[in-house]
């Protein structure tokens, strides 16, 4: 018999635990939803629209990119291939968690990675790596990244002024040197190590030679080249779950 469609269930005591699990780093997100909406409510957005985006877009980057572009005129054509190019690094996070998102209805699975961020993302990965199947943490982990995000949004839409330079005090380097460790505590196969250096060799080479932003898409691209050309053996664990799948049915 086959295995039962859309086996993947969420276990609500497991997205409570990541949602506290990524809270730490989630303050440091409060931050930069404050520079937001200070940046926000200097480029004339009134409060209330300052908050709808960043309740609704949820994407940082993305949003100081469509303030800085905001005028009387708003070039739209422009602004979404700016937003677009920033974003499609989430086109291949998404694609590295179908094994597990595959296991879900097409409803669940979509409103899952509504919330999904690089933190989030970068801990799924690691887990499913190493042979846990983890698409809890995309919900809770991503609650915590997005209420944070807007509690951000609000104190610089209002109290902007206590926090105008989140740089300046090195928080820009947080969520980097977060992902970093993620990325160090993963798998390191030969594969593996090769994608990373060609992801970080390109996008060097990007940021020095091509326009703004680019440089997330070229090492987007480039290290996904060689995870989609580079094929390998199965995990044991896909086996293992295959099999349990199966034998459950």
């Amino acid at each position: 018999m086959n295995a039962t469609p859309y086996s993947y269930q969420l276990q609500p005591g497991k997205v409570r635990a990541e949602f506290f699990r990524l809270l730490p780093i989630s303050l440091f997100v409060v931050a930069f939803g404050a520079a937001f909406g200070l940046a926000a409510v200097q480029k004339g957005l009134e409060p209330l629209q300052a908050l709808l985006m960043s309740t609704t877009v949820f994407a940082g980057a993305s949003q100081f990119a469509a303030v800085d572009m905001w005028g009387s005129e708003v070039p739209l054509i422009p602004l979404i291939a700016v937003v677009f190019a920033i974003n499609s690094r989430h086109l291949l996070m998404g694609a590295s968690l179908y094994p597990m998102l595959r296991d879900m209805s097409p409803g669940r699975r979509y409103g899952l990675v509504l919330f999904l961020t690089d933190a989030n993302w970068a801990v799924s990965a690691q887990d499913y790596q190493n042979g846990k199947r983890n698409l809890e943490v995309i919900l809770g982990g991503g609650l915590a990244i997005w209420i944070a995000w807007i509690i951000g949004t609000w104190l610089g839409v209002y109290f902007g002024g206590l926090l105008q330079d989140p740089q300046s005090l090195g928080l820009d380097m947080v969520l980097g040197c977060f992902l970093l460790a993620m990325a160090l505590g993963g798998n390191k196969s030969p594969r593996t190590l090769v994608a990373w250096a060609v992801a970080a060799i390109s996008s060097l080479a990007a940021w020095k030679w091509l326009p703004p932003n680019t440089h997330v898409v070229v090492g987007a691209l480039a290290g996904g080249a060689i995870g989609f050309f580079w094929l390998e053996k199965k995990p044991d664990h896909e086996d293992q779950v295959s099999a349990e799948e199966e034998t459950s049915a």
